[in-house]
């Protein structure tokens, strides 16, 4: 029998047959073995070929994973040389951003956008506590979020707390699988409740000492919101580390470098030293933002993405 994994806690998943009937399902041991440069050899997300063990009890064996059409990945936390993946099989991956209590940093949007970027999974940006915003804080806003829209990816604005700007992110997720992400403290569950009060996710405040949230979405679910419309709620993620993304095919994945790369001198351009590089001369006109192109270098040298 197939059916959709819906939630995953490391060592049960929640599979989801295609009448609707939930069984708690652990897998074979040999699954792990096949996908080694993973913690997780099964994602939210993902449909699975299970046997049903005990029927009054709804229990299985998840025996095979299907081939993925997408995922996205981030490092492991525990096993940084192995990749965590977050959700597999998605339409669009959308990231809620906060500019204050907590900061997300352009370099961890970057870094999210790449993620997605490298299956070419669509991007949508979710500015949310815009009822915290000055009016220089929102001018600085648009300043930040200039090069996004640039590039064609969707920024919308909303306060979850205050039902605002809800309706544009409902029309956004409609008939679609989407992965929320984004640091905890940002409101994904408090907009997840939003969209549909009936999935109460559990929130939290924000820590007042270290300004940062409170993690309250431990394990990764998939939830429906109305017909042919689910999101995927995230563990709240304080880093975004790369994995698997050679030097040479990074640049593709940052849309405003990869449509130059035929126009540097040197076809094989790493667009940091070189003379009649297309991209650095596109930085120094303002044709492509600096903080975009600080990203890049950032993940090209390996740097701390914690800034």
């Amino acid at each position: 029998m197939q059916g959709l994994v819906m939630k995953s806690t490391g060592s049960w998943y929640e599979v989801q047959d295609p009448e609707g009937t939930v069984y708690a399902c652990r897998h074979r041991g040999k699954l792990r073995l096949k996908d080694a440069k993973t913690t997780n050899p099964i994602a939210v997300g993902d449909v699975v070929e299970f046997s049903v063990g005990n029927e009054k009890e709804n229990t299985g064996m998840i025996e095979k994973v299907m081939l993925r059409r997408n995922y996205i990945e981030r490092k492991s936390v525990k096993k940084t040389a192995q990749g965590h993946i977050l959700a597999a099989n998605v339409d669009q991956a959308m990231l809620i951003v906060t500019w204050t209590y907590p900061k997300t940093s352009l370099g961890f949007i970057d870094r999210f956008l790449v993620s997605a970027e490298a299956f070419r999974i669509p991007q949508i940006l979710v500015l949310n506590k815009q009822d915290l915003l000055d009016e220089e804080a929102l001018v600085l806003q648009e300043q930040m979020i200039a090069p996004y829209i640039k590039l064609g990816i969707e920024c919308l604005k909303c306060t979850a707390t205050e039902n605002l700007g809800i309706e544009e992110v409902k029309q956004t997720l409609q008939d679609k699988i989407t992965l929320i992400s984004g640091h905890s403290g940002v409101g994904k569950s408090t907009l997840v409740n939003r969209i549909n009060p009936r999935i109460g996710q559990k929130i939290s405040d924000v820590s007042d000492f270290a300004k940062k949230g409170v993690h309250t979405t431990t394990f990764a679910e998939m939830f429906r919101l109305y017909e042919n419309t689910y999101v995927i709620d995230t563990p709240g993620i304080k880093e975004l580390g790369l994995i698997d993304i050679p030097d040479e095919e990074l640049p593709d994945y940052f849309p405003e470098i990869r449509d130059m790369r035929g126009e540097c001198r040197f076809y094989n351009c790493t667009h940091t030293h070189e003379p009649g590089c297309a991209v650095i001369n596109a930085v120094e006109a303002g044709e492509i933002a600096v903080s975009r192109y600080e990203s890049y270098l950032s993940m090209l040298w390996g740097e701390d993405n914690r800034r």
